[in-house]
């Protein structure tokens, strides 16, 4: 039988490490993030069931890696727990035994679309979604698809066996695939196909890794949809009857029932930043909600009179479309919970009405129902009742779960599938499917090693729910009393109480995860926003706590927003993650990323980022343009810093094409200062404000009243963020802000005349995140590119809100080897349509772009999309991409060196400074340990703690000789190098006191040996 394995040997660990390398995660707190699945455990529950805690986390890439797994399970008898998106809720994916977590998720490759014998051959690992938009391109379509199709896999589908959107056509997820390829614990791989595949549907990964599925797919047509409602259940009952009598060719069916249309109403608003956004919303009646998809091309004529034969009404076409636009948002009115209790039950069609009143009757909570049809006659209905985890009577109105299963099986019915929480069930659940899924768990398994205890339960855990389920109608009624009032977030542990609502409130559905970049660049769970919200309850909890390396995770996010585009629920990610940054930094004392310091300080001298000197800062500009530059102008040009400094194309581009087009306008030249933005990033929201008062008062004496601006983190912060500060400090603010795009967009009709260099290149454009999703702007720059003569313009894959992000901003200044995995990604994308040129309207996507073309050899140039226009129009504008890079190397160098590893190396390049410079007394303690037995062992623990004492009074001492072997590390220009003196030493005072105890256990054992070496 396999172990209870929650922690390796040191020798297991090497073998795991050799075998997968940087694709296995042994760190104590990453494993903590897999420890769960989308439920909500009452805390009674959480207590029965006991540690879950994996000893490793193991990312598998193709088969030969299943194999190897399989082996090294094998031999030691260790647990393996198949993990996907995660997105079930009966504890599939509960490591009880610990072992290892073999998430398949890059198992994700398409092999084969066959468009002839519709089929697609994929890895078990592809998301829905995913492969939709694949197919979608070829003019094809999957059968079906579950309703988390954004985070959901194929191979878990199957593995759970479950109905969707597309199953009142085709049925259960099994009988929508063909063939599945599964790696048995023994390593062996299995082809199971037609009727065998039966065997490992619905099997939970108890069976061994599905790696590969084909699955059957359909030519794609637009779908459309059509909302009925309906007073009652059995008028509900009735439609479905007749429309399976007389044989109408839909597609699917879905339901919901009024208590849910109410809270769907109730939803509260999306915000953006702070802003409510104003959607096309509507009232849905508070009725039960039928929705009919169907493909275009198919004569449903027969539907309308059957829905009113019914007693249905028709809904207006605007609910119909706004229905189909919620497809996958089921969990949108949990904003309202903040917390859900659920069962979903498989019932008989023709017992629907009664189960629902049934359900209606005995529960005195309230209970939401969604239902999906199915062709074989059966529905599943999904039932949330609304309440709050951090309340104790959350534990008594869980056993409802319990009455709703009660109801579905008096009435036919059963449980939509068990798992290891409802392990009890399993025989209701599976019938006689069980004993077959187990006979074949007994030839593949015989050592149960694969997700062991899912089917035969846990313990006492399981006694509990088995007793619960026989006290059925004493539980019923306690339950029932055990209703919650709306609940209210107060700060708790210096967390403010929205930011606490909105952890307890996400889903973890996953719907965030796979296309956040700091989870596809890093690949871990703790990186994703769900991670991060799963983080916040286990710290209010006190099962984790709030040290430099979590400090890191909430910097690190390049604020892209795309969390914020994917999440289901609308919550205002970012902004929750911008706020936390400045509750760690700056009220908690955290350190920022190290560059991030040095910034600082060049900011507070010389007004930018990039340790330039500030009277260069208008030296961009030509010398033909200066006399059209105004004093004082209603516009004004605002260059930001790395088009000043670095890519001055972008800025000598924007101000010719401005002049072009008419506009008369102004500069601040010498007096423009950063925008502030990577401070306020950063958390340090102090020079941030500082920043903010010398820009607008600087604009003021200008007579500006609208900005443009060239680079769109500088839009954005005068746009958003200077309106909201602003108005925060009292300060009279009614700037307009414009991207040079917008401008010129508008004058195309002066612009497009002078436009005559032919391109003759194949262009697609990047849609730089800080005025894409922050702002909208998508249009005005593709429609600068597509004037472009010779230009044959191509669209990425993801592009608009679903673009990929540059991966700039803090993951750029924090890791640039994932910051090039990030921007690696996106260069791919344009390399996959055949783009000979990117266009960015961003400098810090260019530069960050470019690093990763260099870096990754990526053969796409990137270029500025206002110099390539300028070109066109006969500018000599010169490529700055070798600008760019030689920029950004000393940087990087800087990035490196202030590594706790690197510092600890450069500390013992000044040990003997270090040492003269200590004072005598110290200096006769250490030499103890070289005359003195076994002081050396004595000092080993007090010297971590001795040097924050120390560190203060020595850095002033030893700080020439500090900036003196700094520039033997990092090979600055000139400008960066004269200013050192004046930067450095305000830099590390501040970020001392954080530093050092990552690097005191680095530097210590290396320390006393000089010591007695010397």
């Amino acid at each position: 039988m396999s172990q209870q394995i929650f922690e390796f040997s040191e020798q297991q660990k090497k073998e795991l490490s050799d075998l997968f390398g940087e694709r296995v995660n042994l760190s104590r707190r990453e494993r903590h993030f897999y420890n769960h699945d989308v439920g909500a455990l009452p805390s009674m529950a959480k207590r029965l069931l006991g540690k879950a805690k994996p000893a490793a986390i193991v990312k598998l890439r193709d088969e030969d890696d299943v194999v190897n797994l399989m082996d090294f399970a094998s031999r030691y008898s260790v647990p393996v727990v198949p993990r996907a998106g995660a997105t079930s809720g009966y504890g599939g994916v509960i490591p009880t035994k610990g072992g290892i977590i073999a998430d398949v998720g890059r198992l994700n490759q398409i092999y084969d679309i066959d468009s002839e014998k519709l089929t697609a051959t994929v890895g078990a690992g592809i998301v829905w979604e995913k492969l939709e938009s694949k197919l979608n391109h070829v003019d094809l379509s999957v059968c079906a698809l579950p309703s988390s199709a954004p985070a959901a896999t194929v191979g878990g589908w199957l593995g759970q066996n479950g109905l969707g959107y597309g199953s009142y056509e085709y049925g259960w997820s099994q009988e929508t695939m063909l063939s599945a390829r599964l790696v048995t614990p023994e390593g062996k791989v299995r082809e199971f196909e037609g009727n065998d595949l039966q065997k490992i549907a619905g099997n939970l990964g108890v069976l061994g890794i599905i790696t590969q599925v084909t699955l059957k797919i359909r030519p794609h047509r637009q779908t459309k949809a059509f909302s009925a409602s309906f007073e009652n259940p059995d008028a509900l009952q009735k439609a479905l009857q007749l429309i399976d009598e007389r044989n109408i060719a839909l597609w699917s069916i879905s339901f919901i029932n009024p208590g849910f249309a109410d809270m769907k109403n109730r939803a509260p608003q999306k915000l953006h930043h702070g802003e409510p956004i104003v959607l096309d919303d509507v009232d849905l009646p508070e009725a039960y909600i039928c929705n009919f998809f169907y493909p275009d091309n198919r004569d449903v004529s027969g539907l309308e009179d059957t829905i009113k034969e019914a007693g249905g009404s028709i809904l207006p076409e605007q609910i119909s479309k706004h229905e189909t636009g919620e497809w996958f948002r089921t969990m949108k009115v949990k904003r309202l919970g903040p917390s859900f209790i659920p069962a979903e039950i498989v019932v008989p069609q023709e017992k629907v009405s009664k189960v629902i009143d049934e359900i209606n009757e005995k529960i005195s909570l309230p209970v939401l129902i969604e239902g999906t049809v199915s062709r074989d006659g059966e529905v599943v209905l999904l039932c949330f009742i609304p309440h709050s985890e951090r309340s104790f009577k959350f534990n008594m109105a869980f056993t409802l779960a319990l009455s709703i299963i009660r109801i579905a099986e008096d009435n036919g019915g059963r449980m939509y599938a068990s798992g290891l929480y409802f392990a009890g069930q399993a025989e209701k659940v599976y019938g006689e499917m069980l004993k077959q899924l187990m006979d074949i768990k007994k030839e593949l398994d015989p050592s149960d090693i694969m997700n062991p205890e899912t089917f035969t339960g846990r313990g006492l855990f399981t006694s509990a729910i088995s007793m619960a389920g026989k006290m059925e109608p004493l539980m019923r009624f306690v339950g029932n009393m055990s209703g919650v009032d709306k609940t209210d977030f107060k700060d708790q542990k210096n967390i403010p109480g929205d930011i606490i609502s909105h952890a307890y409130t996400c889903a973890q559905c996953g719907y965030c995860v796979n296309e956040c970049d700091q989870y596809y660049g890093r690949g871990w769970e703790s990186q994703s926003p769900r991670g991060k919200w799963f983080f916040i309850k286990e710290y209010l909890a006190g099962r984790d706590e709030i040290n430099q390396e979590q400090t890191d995770t909430f910097l690190a996010c390049t604020t892209c927003e795309l969390c914020d585009v994917r999440c289901q629920l609308d919550l205002p990610i970012e902004n929750s993650w911008l706020r936390l940054r400045e509750n760690l930094v700056q009220q908690r004392g955290k350190m920022t990323f190290p560059p991030f310091e040095i910034m600082a300080q060049s900011l507070n001298k010389e007004r930018n980022i990039w340790a330039e000197y500030r009277q260069g800062r208008d030296e961009w500009v030509p010398e033909d343009l200066k006399p059209k530059i105004k004093e004082k102008a209603d516009y004004a040009y605002f260059a930001g810093c790395t088009a000043s400094f670095v890519e001055k194309d972008i800025a000598e581009a924007s101000a010719r094409m401005l002049s072009d087009a008419g506009i008369d306008y102004t500069i601040l030249g010498k007096e423009e200062s950063c925008c502030g933005i990577p401070m306020l990033a950063a958390g340090k929201w102090d020079v941030f404000e500082n920043i903010m008062k010398m820009n607008v008062g600087n604009m003021k004496k200008k007579g500006v009243k609208t900005v443009i601006t060239s680079c769109p983190a500088c839009w954005f912060v005068w746009h958003t963020y200077y309106r909201q500060w602003a108005e925060k400090l009292g300060i009279d603010y009614d700037f307009e802000v414009k991207h040079y795009s917008e401008v010129l967009a508008e004058r195309m009709d002066v612009l497009e005349p002078k436009l005559k260099v032919p391109l003759e290149k194949t262009v697609t454009i990047h849609d730089a995140c800080h005025m894409g999703r922050a702002g909208g702007i998508y249009e005005p720059p593709r429609k600068l590119a597509k004037a472009i003569p010779g230009v044959d313009f191509r669209e990425m894959e993801h592009n608009r809100e679903n673009g990929h992000c540059c991966g700039s901003v803090l993951t750029l200044v924090s890791e640039p080897d994932v910051a090039n995995i990030i921007g690696g990604v996106r260069l791919k994308e344009a390399e996959a349509v055949g783009a000979d040129i990117m266009l960015a309207a961003c400098p810090c996507c260019q530069v960050q772009l470019r690093v990763s073309a260099q870096k990754s050899n990526i053969p796409v140039d990137v270029q500025d999309l206002g110099a390539t226009v300028a070109r066109s129009m006969g500018y000599d504008i010169a490529d700055t991409t070798n600008d760019a890079l030689v920029g950004w190397a000393a940087f990087e160098q800087m990035i490196y060196l202030m590594k706790p590893e690197n510092m600890t190396n450069l500390m013992m390049e000044l040990m003997p400074q270090m040492m003269e410079a200590m004072p005598s007394y110290m200096r006769g303690m250490m030499k103890t340990v070289k005359y003195v037995p076994g002081m050396d062992k004595l000092m080993a623990p007090m010297m971590p703690k001795m040097m924050p004492m120390l560190l203060p009074s020595l850095m002033p001492k030893v700080m020439p000789d500090m900036l003196e072997a700094v520039t033997r590390h990092v090979q600055m220009p000139d400008y960066m190098e004269e200013q050192l003196p004046d930067l450095m030493p305000k830099a590390m005072e501040n970020l001392m006191p954080n530093m050092l105890p990552q690097i005191a256990p680095l530097l210590t054992p290396r320390m006393i040996e000089y010591i007695k070496q010397n």
